[in-house]
């Protein structure tokens, strides 16, 4: 079942080799029919998921080098089946939005499924050798994507970007290796080598988690290893940028999540510094989104201060901190989702980005501006929003565990909600330009900007489901952590 999820990208995309370059619409059809077959599959693989297990399900392996102990191993577990759902909804919702993409397209929309792929590998790869070949393919599509179709900095933000990651990566690989090789497992298989890792000192436990927290760092990212993150988003595609922020980033908080079941007495014993890095990630984002003009650049910083709270909320160990860091992690991608729309849809119609060039969007485009309403008051965490039930979930579980320390959470919380009303009444009101009418949204812009708020509404007024779908991982998880 899951082989089948990771090969429908790759299928549309062979559709995709085959067709004539001058196939424009055709090209564009399949890729829209290969990314919503993937989601639409996606979502039947949920509707039989059993959320009381806290194991993998679907699973399946194959052996590849017996020697080595490397395998195709590929399963589910509440995790990664979120964040499956996440990407291939995100996916969708970027080819949907590629529209504005007329150069290369058959290039374009091959690389885009490719990395939809290599996506869904990250997410249900169970055996670590296979995680890593499924983390650095992320790569290739990427790096082409932001410097064949980017801005006018594209090459220094590809170059940036993947030398940023790969050097994290080095980190990452270094510390499983050593893993593999201080195991009696001789198995890259994650229960496997799960089981042996954990009788591991302590103090060894750590000097690999630091390793393998570089790497998943880097990809959060967390400060200082952020640096790639601001000009990549900006530089990239709009609907790229959906994808970079919205799944992109999950990757790296999930890889920790996984090293905290691989070494857990690891992930306590750094709990308090995690917690630290969370706070200054949360802090420095948001203060530096907040002195933004370009509205990309914005978006970006105010995604290092969301992702902090998803690293706050880990270091908590606690249910209810576990529990917000996995909706944080959820929330988070419809957020960067609609406001990276959001900031597309406003390029394309003024051919600006500058926050004071852009004003009264409410008589301009009414439907743009509710979009830019929406996506601001759900990154603010707005009650009724995905965003509010993820922070609730973070500031209980860092109140039980650090006590007082969370108002530096709130102070957080406090500057994104002064930029994020700041922006919305900069870009609804304002001046009256002379061109007073903007063009209005196409089928694919507002199909895709429907997607991103049902599921941000949905979440923020019924979270149950998602709340249960992860309530086995969170359990499992709980279970690892001594008190």
């Amino acid at each position: 079942m899951l082989r089948i999820l990771l090969f429908l990208p790759l299928l549309g995309s062979a559709v995709i080799l085959f067709l004539p370059r001058r196939a424009l619409a055709g090209i564009r059809a399949a890729a829209i029919l290969a990314a919503a077959a993937t989601l639409v599959f996606a979502v039947f693989l949920l509707m039989q998921f059993d959320t009381l297990q806290t194991g993998p399900q679907y699973f399946e392996t194959h052996t590849w080098n017996p020697r080595l102990g490397t395998s195709f191993s590929l399963g589910l577990d509440g995790l990664s089946a979120s964040m499956v759902l996440l990407a291939t909804l995100l996916c969708l919702v970027a080819v949907l939005t590629s529209g504005v993409i007329r150069e290369r397209v058959k290039g374009y929309y091959l690389l885009l499924l490719l990395l939809e792929s290599a996506l869904i590998g990250v997410f249900t790869a169970r055996d670590w050798s296979l995680f890593y070949v499924f983390w650095e393919l992320t790569l290739i599509p990427l790096f082409f994507l932001i410097d064949r179709w980017g801005g006018e900095q594209r090459h220094r933000a590809a170059l940036n970007f993947v030398l940023y990651t790969m050097g994290g990566s080095v980190f990452m690989l270094m510390a499983l290796l050593a893993v593999y090789d201080m195991t009696n497992a001789y198995s890259f298989d994650m229960s496997a080598l799960q089981q042996t890792a954990r009788s591991l000192p302590v103090a060894i436990q750590t000097l690999l988690f630091v390793g393998l927290f570089i790497g998943f760092g880097v990809k959060m990212p967390i400060v200082p290893l952020h640096g790639w993150l601001p000009l990549a988003h900006v530089e990239a595609p709009g609907p790229v940028s959906i994808l970079l922020s919205g799944i992109l980033l999950k990757m790296g908080s999930y890889g920790l999540l996984r090293a905290a079941e691989l070494l857990p007495q690891a992930m306590v014993a750094a709990s308090s510094w995690l917690a630290v890095v969370g706070i200054v990630s949360i802090l420095y984002g948001a203060v530096l989104a907040w002195r933004q003009r370009d509205l990309k650049a914005m978006i970006a910083y105010s995604s290092i201060s969301h992702m902090g709270i998803v690293l706050f909320a880990l270091a908590t160990l606690t249910p209810a901190g576990l529990t917000g860091a996995m909706m944080q992690m959820i929330a988070h991608g419809f957020t960067a989702g609609i406001l990276f729309l959001v900031a597309g849809l406003i390029y394309e119609r003024t051919r600006t980005r500058d926050l004071g060039a852009v004003s009264n969007l409410r008589e301009r485009s009414p439907r743009l501006a509710f979009l830019v309403a929406i996506a601001f008051l759900a990154g603010l965490g707005q009650p009724g929003t995905a965003g509010f039930v993820a922070e609730m979930h973070a500031l209980l579980g860092g109140l039980e565990r650090f006590g007082t320390w969370i108002v530096l959470l709130g102070i957080g919380v406090l500057i994104s909600a002064a930029y994020a009303l700041r922006t919305v009444g900069r870009l609804l009101a304002g001046p009256r330009h002379p061109r007073e009418v903007l063009p209005a949204l196409s089928h694919a812009e507002f199909t895709a900007a429907a997607l991103l708020v049902a599921g941000i509404v949905t979440l923020g007024v019924w979270p149950s489901p998602a709340l249960n779908l992860i309530q086995g991982s969170v359990a499992g998880l709980v279970k690892l952590f001594p008190p």
